[in-house]
């Protein structure tokens, strides 16, 4: 594998397949571990519930033999929306064992969210652990299965299993774009191995590391990466049903932890909580899914001595670039190119654009998209500007697209506009994303109207539209939006329009 142009090779590319070894997919991978480390240990809980390998092996088997004596077939979409859970570990990976295709999402989705998805993957079923998720579910299609994550089914014998071809599709994840509704990217399992082996690779992953995962099962940083990565290691993983910085300190030093994989917003609780020195003990700390400031990088740095790692991904992707384990890890960049994957800047501003055995095929039957989101040479337009430092490490320096990402979740602004729009007090309105040290940044709204209500009302107004994360945490009234003059608001001047200004904490 030739090194991505114009960046240096300081991952080590030792033996490097994305097959790994020829297994081809996931479950084979994990099938290894199942055959060859029975007994040892793969999740663990607070609760002190456990499963070694062994263990899973057989709970995920007779999962997909009810699933399959349910009438679930390889190809067939699963919805998948629950908190972390040993269940819901079982779960996922008996679908992917039995060839099923998994749609995960967010738990904080509200019913027109949750439609959208379901109208759009039709999933044949849902797994599910809150009845209005259900009821949502139900409500978009009465003919979707909806279970819970323990999958109350008769037991039935599983048809063979870890037999998915690597180019079978093994994950549709849901990613917001500025314009539209949110598209389904379509994840090969091979896809979903090579991504994960490249981390085992630059990561120094070894069955002999034990992760605090505190991050939540729906996005691609705890699934495709903290679940992914762990289970294709051999290695073991503590499962939190959320973030709590007390939780991850009391796991990291109960369990004897190596790794601990987070957000922004997450190293900016941890350090400011106390005995957050107990994270000296850790070989790893990574952070992605939103800028890490330097600052925060540092604080962290003088309270715990571990210099965090910094890495890059999308939902299309999973992981593309990475600082690196051995060598240094530069505050405000993003590291180098993850072996196998290529990147280039391209353009003016230059985009980043990437290529290699993680990237997707395709957005799920959208041809529209596809043929926007790929150049005329094969490279995916990740819609993201970057630049080399001297040293060629790449930094991230803003968007193409005006997605905000905050807390580490994606927000598309167009979404809460609209919603914004339904009060009856709103004339106009306009989303941009405001950099904050603890979120990364944090929706900010600028409205128009006449007796415009109060935050607090608004985010209220928004709860059965929105996600939490999606309401803005700040809001501007102002008189008008700026716009040019074929009539589109100029988000650029925004912040010079002299708002009154509320914000929510």
């Amino acid at each position: 594998m030739p090194d991505a142009p114009g960046f240096p090779a300081l991952h080590s590319r030792d033996a490097f397949d994305p097959t790994a070894g020829g297994v081809g997919t996931l479950p084979r991978s994990w099938a290894r571990h199942f055959a060859d480390a029975p007994s040892r240990s793969a999740l663990t809980t607070s609760a002190g519930r456990t499963l070694d390998y062994a263990a899973l092996d057989r709970a995920s088997a007779a999962a997909a033999g009810r699933l399959h004596g349910a009438g679930l077939r390889p190809g067939d979409r699963i919805l998948l929306s629950a908190e972390a859970s040993l269940d819901l570990v079982v779960a996922h990976v008996a679908c992917l064992r039995l060839g099923l295709v998994v749609v995960p999402t967010n738990t904080a989705y509200r019913a027109p969210e949750i439609a959208h998805v379901v109208g759009d993957a039709t999933p044949r079923a849902a797994i599910v652990d809150a009845a209005e998720r259900a009821d949502a579910v139900r409500a978009a299609d009465a003919g979707v299965a909806v279970l819970e994550p323990t999958i109350p089914l008769p037991d039935a014998a599983p048809p063979p299993l870890d037999v998915a071809a690597p180019e079978a599709p093994a994950l549709i994840g849901y990613t917001s774009g500025t314009t539209g509704r949110p598209k389904g990217a379509v994840l090969a399992h091979a896809n979903l191995l090579a991504s994960v082996e490249s981390l085992r690779v630059a990561w120094r992953w070894t069955a002999d590391d034990h992760l605090v995962l505190a991050l939540p099962l729906f996005h691609m940083h705890g699934l495709g990466v903290g679940l992914h990565g762990t289970l294709h290691a051999g290695a073991s993983a503590h499962l939190l049903p959320g973030f709590a910085p007390a939780a991850v300190l009391d796991a990291i030093a109960a369990t004897d932890a190596t790794l601990f994989f987070g957000v922004p917003t997450m190293y900016h609780r941890l350090v400011d909580s106390p005995g957050a020195d107990a994270m000296r003990t850790l070989r790893l700390c990574v952070s992605g899914s939103a800028p890490l400031p330097a600052s925060l990088h540092a604080r962290f740095e003088a309270l715990t001595g571990q210099r965090i790692l910094e890495r890059y991904g999308m939902t299309e992707t999973v992981m593309l670039v990475s600082n690196p384990v051995d060598g240094e890890r530069r505050p405000g960049t993003v590291g180098v190119p993850l072996p196998g994957v290529e990147v280039r800047l391209e353009g003016s501003p230059p985009e980043i654009q990437v290529r290699g055995p993680n990237v997707f095929a395709g957005y799920w039957q959208r041809e529209d998209a596809n043929a926007l989101a790929f150049t005329s040479d094969g490279w995916f337009r990740t819609g993201d500007l970057g630049e080399r430092d001297e040293a060629g490490y790449l930094r991230i320096a803003g968007r193409a697209k005006e997605l905000i990402i905050s807390g580490g979740y994606n927000v598309y602004p167009r979404e809460v506009e609209d919603a914004l729009r339904a009060h009856t007090a709103i004339e106009d309105a306009a989303v941009v994303g405001t950099p904050s040290e603890e979120w990364g940044e944090v929706v900010t709204a600028y409205v128009v109207g006449a007796d415009v209500p109060p935050l607090d009302a608004l985010r209220a107004f928004l709860a059965d539209h929105l996600a939490p994360y999606k309401r803005p945490r700040r809001l501007h009234v102002v008189d008008a939006l700026p716009r040019n003059a074929l009539g589109k608001v100029q988000k650029h001047l925004l912040s010079a329009t002299e708002p009154s200004e509320a914000s929510a904490t």
